[in-house]
């Protein structure tokens, strides 16, 4: 949920999610199908508000980022888990006119990537307005979480995918997983897998390859690692 990435294969798309969080939260359960609002969705559940940061149907997949474009002053409480904001949408019957028309009122900024296995969007809510975003389906894409690195470490993170992108003629969904995993390995507070003084971690990575009109997930969990 604070790093994603999206490509295209020669074989299809391939999506990739690292969640960063404190490991004082409870661990995730790993993902498996679950009937939400009477459809069969897969996705990786939070025990705590129950809802996911990565969820895919037959067609769709969404994942979500924390914050919007800046970082934001979080509130005490929200009426809602972002998670099952998430959730709400993937489930709607026609996702993107769900979000037209969904009440995000006093709900946490985010950004959801969208992909209906025919075309990217950006979804985001800044607390003030929503927006929509599409993108090209045939350009790599990444997004780092507002709430966790500021402009300039997403402008370098940006630079490091683009790096990775010019030194692999073929891109794949296994040397996604080792940028996700093994990139400024070193760098423990903004490479791509963080452990910021044993407290906030990049807990685990979820990847999903969408191919001749199947999903499959992979689930590489870091909790503790």
């Amino acid at each position: 949920m604070c790093t994603v990435s999206f490509i295209k294969t020669d074989t299809g798309f391939c999506i990739t999610s690292n969640r960063d969080e404190k490991i004082t939260r409870e661990k995730a359960i790993p993902p498996k199908a679950y009937l939400y609002q009477e459809k069969q969705i897969t996705y990786p559940k939070d025990p705590k508000a129950g809802g996911t940061w990565f969820a895919h149907d037959s067609k769709n997949v969404m994942v979500l980022l924390n914050g919007a474009n800046e970082k934001h002053v979080p509130k005490p409480s929200y009426r809602k888990s972002r998670g099952i904001i998430l959730l709400d949408l993937i489930a709607s019957v026609q996702p993107l006119e769900e979000w037209k028309k969904i009440d995000l009122n006093e709900i946490e900024p985010f950004t959801i990537v969208f992909f209906s296995g025919e075309q990217l969007f950006e979804l985001q809510w800044d607390e003030k307005e929503k927006r929509i975003t599409k993108l090209d389906i045939n350009l790599p894409h990444i997004w780092s979480s507002a709430t966790l690195y500021n402009q300039a470490i997403r402008i370098e993170r940006k630079k490091w995918f683009n790096e990775f992108i010019e030194n692999h003629a073929i891109l794949s969904p296994q040397n996604l997983l080792a940028f996700h995993q093994f990139t400024e390995s070193s760098n423990k507070d903004f490479g791509l897998q963080i452990n910021r003084n044993n407290l906030l971690k990049t807990i685990s990575i979820t990847q999903t390859v969408i191919q001749n009109d199947s999903i499959s997930i992979q689930y590489i969990d870091l909790y503790d690692s």
